[in-house]
């Protein structure tokens, strides 16, 4: 079905409707001249209940198999028959009101309605939408109310079911979250009622249209060019990485630049819930879960999917995120010959890494003594990048663990480079990524892959500041 056609049968099934009752408004400019002196809110609804009605008029004169990927076509000819409409009707807006009632059409149409406007504003990087009158925005890392809302909760279903209805998943009472993913990349998840009780939750992670580069980590003060220099040699000479941090912190995003490490003449095979990795090598091979259908079949998760990657002959595995069972079949991808595979888990410390990985280990059903799974963990795993979201709302690599073995019962692990923070000055934290002093065991394998890292990198030699 085309988008259009699919959205004349959604305003077939939503007519306009006066503020209190059920019967289609048939002229609310009438109305309004019948009120002697309209308040602010009679004043918005007769606005809505007008573009509502020209928006219904304009989609029903719109063919529906109309080619909507030729934007630029479709617009101009919403315009036309925008401004037709308009005149046919007598209808009398002032040049602000007419080109505001054109985007917000236009957006419903082409777009993601009241959404499109802040998807479209680049400082933006999360949107929240909490049932159809309440939404959030987070902008600089600090979340902040959007004065706008949608019509009503309908309305906030239709721009949902827009959204996963193209990638073949779908919300509805027997189904009521799902995880999707928009044109550009950004991560969508939505959960409905009866789970949610405020009306339909949307939350929208949006991805920057430039991808963020090393230079833009090193300028944003989230990493320091010693940490990013050893990292890339750590990635070049294929040493296994966990990044970890909590919900928000940029794993996805330091993952991403840390990819572009990989030497260009590796298969890269990336397994994701939903596709958001940009990996900018040509040799990539992404993978994608994909949840039950309607009758409960089809399913295939994250763990098929890295079973999977071991036939596909790759050089590198990469695993959007670890979050249950497959936590097993990536570590006995590690452990076999794949180095240099990559991942991101969510935990509050590096310690806490390690200890999470063994939970979802243990979740496989797999009858392993703890001390078996320790000994897959610490042989497969030898660094782990940990991200956090600071108080000032940046986010910071804190913590660039090694894995160094086992001692006894426990995983030993060194801390090569480590956040101190200074202080906290004008809303901002002050505190630079320091290294330990310390070289990791792995050393030489980075220099057997022909990198040499001078010892100043690992603040040997320097006096500290």
């Amino acid at each position: 079905m085309s988008i259009l056609r699919r959205i004349q049968n959604e305003n077939s099934n939503n007519p306009p409707q006066k503020p209190g009752g059920s019967e289609p408004l048939r002229n609310p400019v009438l109305q309004s001249r019948r009120v002697s002196a309209p308040s602010p809110t009679t004043t918005s609804d007769t606005y809505q209940d007008l573009k509502n009605r020209v928006q219904t008029k304009l989609i029903s004169t719109l063919d529906p198999s109309m080619d909507v990927s030729q934007t630029a076509e479709v617009k101009k000819t919403i315009q036309e028959l925008f401004e037709q409409i308009l005149n046919e009707e007598n209808i009398i807006l002032s040049r602000p009101e007419r080109s505001r009632m054109f985007e917000q059409i236009t957006a419903e149409i082409l777009g993601f309605g009241p959404l499109q406007r802040l998807l479209e504003d680049e400082s933006i990087t999360e949107i929240m939408v909490n049932g159809a009158k309440n939404i959030y925005i987070e902008r600089f890392g600090k979340i902040i109310r959007e004065p706008m809302a949608f019509e009503n909760n309908e309305h906030v279903m239709r721009i949902i079911e827009r959204i996963v209805s193209p990638l073949g998943r779908r919300i509805d009472e027997s189904s009521p979250y799902v995880d999707a993913r928009l044109p550009d990349g950004s991560r969508v998840n939505a959960i409905i009622p009866p789970l949610s009780l405020v009306g339909p939750v949307l939350t929208i992670r949006k991805f920057s249209k430039t991808p963020i580069t090393v230079e833009n980590l090193v300028d944003f003060g989230s990493i320091t060019p010693e940490g990013i220099q050893f990292l890339d040699a750590c990635v070049r000479s294929r040493i296994n990485i966990v990044i970890s941090g909590g919900t928000g912190s940029g794993k996805t995003t330091l993952l991403n630049v840390l990819s572009g490490f990989i030497p260009a003449d590796e298969r890269i095979i990336t397994v994701e819930n939903a596709a958001e990795l940009q990996l900018r090598q040509d040799h990539v091979v992404t993978l994608e879960s994909r949840p039950e259908n309607i009758e409960g079949k089809g399913e295939v998760t994250i763990r098929q999917l890295v079973i999977n990657t071991l036939r596909m002959r790759p050089d590198r595995i990469i695993v959007g995120e670890i979050r249950d069972e497959a936590a097993l079949d990536m570590l006995q991808a590690m452990n076999t010959g794949h180095d240099g595979s990559m991942t991101t888990l969510h935990s509050n410390s590096p310690r806490d890494t390690l200890a999470r990985m063994e939970t979802m280990t243990l979740m496989a059903g797999m009858d392993l003594p703890v001390r078996a799974i320790r000994e897959q963990v610490a042989s497969a795993i030898d660094l782990v990048v940990h991200q956090s979201r600071m108080r000032d709302g940046s986010r910071k690599v804190t913590q660039i663990t090694e894995v160094s073995g086992m001692e006894g019962e426990i995983i030993t692990m060194t801390d090569i480079f480590s956040f101190e923070q200074a202080g906290y000055e004008n809303g901002k934290v002050v505190g630079r990524l320091r290294p330990t002093g310390l070289r990791p065991k792995f050393i030489d394998k980075i220099e057997q892959s022909g990198i040499h890292l001078t010892p100043s990198i690992f603040g040997i030699g320097e006096r500290r500041r």
